[in-house]
């Protein structure tokens, strides 16, 4: 369904990263599911009524809750799609993850009610009821749980959204939940045995899951997260497949939103060659980047000795050498200063973050290390973080 209402109503259906199109699909599914979400709450809200069940009563609320995270996500769709102004250069993007960030303490307070309510039924257990009718009514709601799921978490992967991934996770547990309150249902009438309220904290449980699972998937990039090692390698291959450049490094990505990237890189190229040509080879550069990844893209040009033997064999040493404090230590930005009493060796020190070491011990034993192994040199070290895994030598 959600297809065919793509094709009739989003021009370009199929262009998945454009903005407009992301926008279309997000609006399309939130309207989708608050249309689902109300007649589903509303059949559950009669089938709890006629059986006295507070869980189905609790689980028609949770679709209920769930119609206004479509409504919150239709917002959020809304105002991300925005251009960028004045007031917000690099657009309203993020708009995005705080709509997810609200479907999620949506979900969270809905888990947390139900539990509360669901513990009192245990003290005060009441007689359920039900019937062939009610027993369908939460079949098809089952059924309908998981269709949302399926087009919620495929248009996700499609457009690249953490707030339906969310509305999609949410859809799986509510169908799992149903399900739960089924079985339940059925042993209570068919038993006597009054489980109704193990039931709701058991439903409580898997909702309380997905808010937290939700929260994390939003919050993470909410407040800076590394870029994928997907990513990472397409832009070294994009950047590298140029043999101007021969490597780079401190590579950083900006997320400002789905589809709203800025990429900063240091290149490093030939001291040899005309400046006037890299800069024209840089300038390339960015704008392939920019036109693939859909960003803004800054490379800063690192000029290095690529014939001088000298410089070359030292760099190779002083990376041997690093490697040997600890293997995940690389190096860029190496140079060479010669006085008449010793010779800098200036370079960055690369280690991951949460390096066994502070920076102050590690440049403290480089320093050292340095002075052993190469006599009259001196380490002037710089320790950088590395979060992509794909430093260069």
């Amino acid at each position: 369904m959600i297809e065919l209402l793509a094709k009739r109503w989003i021009r370009n259906y199929k262009s998945y990263q454009d903005p407009d199109v992301r926008k279309g699909y997000g609006m399309l599914c939130s309207i989708v599911g608050i249309v689902l979400n109300v007649l589903l709450c509303a059949v559950k809200f009669f089938a709890g009524t006629i059986s006295g069940s507070i869980a189905i009563t609790a689980d028609a609320l949770n679709n209920l809750s769930d119609a206004a995270s479509s409504l919150i996500t239709l917002i959020g769709f809304w105002f991300a799609g925005k251009a960028p102004d004045p007031e917000h250069p690099f657009g309203h993007g993020r708009i995005e993850y705080l709509a997810g960030l609200a479907v999620s303490m949506l979900i969270l307070w809905m888990g947390a009610d139900l539990a509360l309510t669901s513990v009192k039924k245990l003290f005060h257990p009441e007689p359920v009821t039900g019937g062939w009718l009610v027993s369908v009514i939460l079949v098809i709601s089952i059924l309908g749980k998981l269709y949302m799921y399926y087009y919620n978490h495929t248009t996700a992967k499609k457009i690249d959204s953490a707030a339906m991934e969310a509305t999609a996770a949410d859809s799986r547990s509510d169908a799992l939940s149903t399900l739960v309150v089924l079985v339940c249902t059925l042993i209570t009438v068919l038993t006597g045995l009054k489980i109704d309220g193990i039931c709701g904290i058991f439903v409580s449980l898997l909702i309380l899951k997905t808010g937290f699972d939700a929260a994390k998937d939003t919050i993470s990039p909410l407040l800076g997260q590394p870029p994928t090692k997907e990513l990472v390698q397409e832009i070294h291959q994009l950047v590298l497949a140029h043999e101007e450049i021969v490597g780079m490094h401190d590579l950083v990505v900006h997320d400002y939103g789905p589809g709203r990237m800025m990429i900063s890189l240091h290149a490093e190229v030939s001291g040899n060659e005309d400046i006037y040509l890299l800069h024209d080879v840089i300038d390339n550069v960015e704008r392939e980047l920019s036109e693939h990844f859909r960003c803004e893209a800054v490379i800063h040009m690192d000029p290095i000795a690529v014939d001088d033997e000298a410089v070359l064999a030292m760099r190779l040493a002083v990376a041997k050498a690093m490697r040997e404090i600890d293997p995940v230590i690389t190096i860029h930005d190496f140079r060479m200063v010669q006085g008449p009493t010793h010779t800098n060796l200036i370079f960055d020190a690369v280690v991951p973050y949460g390096f066994r070491l502070s920076d102050a011990a590690l440049t403290a034993e480089i320093h050292q290390y340095i002075a052993e192994k190469f006599p009259h040199c001196f380490a002037v070290v710089k320790i950088d973080k590395d979060y992509t895994g794909n430093e260069d030598e």
